[in-house]
C-alpha cells in the first residue's frame, strides 16, 4: 500500500470510530467521559452501559498506565532519565488535556501515540 492509501484508511477508521456511538449516548454520558481523566474508573461504575464512556475510560487508563511506567523508566535510568522527566511529564499532561477536552466535548478521537491500544472492552 502507498502511505496515500494508509493515511486513507486511517482517516476512514477515525471517522467510523466518531460515529460509532450514538449522540444519544454521547450527550448524556459526556460530563462521565472528561471525568474519567481524573478517575479512570469512574465511568465503569456509574455508567457501565456506555461505549462512549467506556472509551474514554481506556483512554484514561492507557494515559495513568503509560504515565507510570514512563516514570518508572525514566527514574531508573540516571542524569538522563531524570532530566528527562519533566518533559515526559508534560507531554502526559498534554495528552491529558486534549482527552479531556475531547471527552466533555463529545468526541471520540484517540489520543496520540497511545489510544490505538484497548485494555478495557
Amino acid at each position: 500500500m502507498t502511505e496515500l492509501e494508509n493515511n486513507l484508511k486511517n482517516q476512514e477508521q477515525i471517522v467510523a470510530q466518531e460515529n460509532a456511538y450514538t449522540p444519544e449516548d454521547i450527550e448524556k454520558n459526556k460530563t462521565m467521559a472528561g471525568l474519567s481523566y481524573f478517575l479512570f474508573f469512574l465511568p465503569l461504575i456509574v455508567c457501565p452501559e456506555s461505549g462512549y464512556a467506556k472509551f474514554h475510560a481506556n483512554q484514561s487508563l492507557l494515559l495513568l498506565v503509560t504515565g507510570v511506567a514512563g516514570n518508572v523508566i525514566l527514574g531508573i535510568i540516571p542524569v538522563i532519565g531524570w532530566m528527562l522527566m519533566p518533559v515526559f511529564g508534560i507531554g502526559i499532561l498534554i495528552l491529558g488535556v486534549m482527552g479531556l477536552v475531547n471527552g466533555f466535548g463529545g468526541k471520540a478521537k484517540q489520543l496520540p501515540l497511545i489510544g490505538k491500544f484497548t485494555i478495557l472492552k
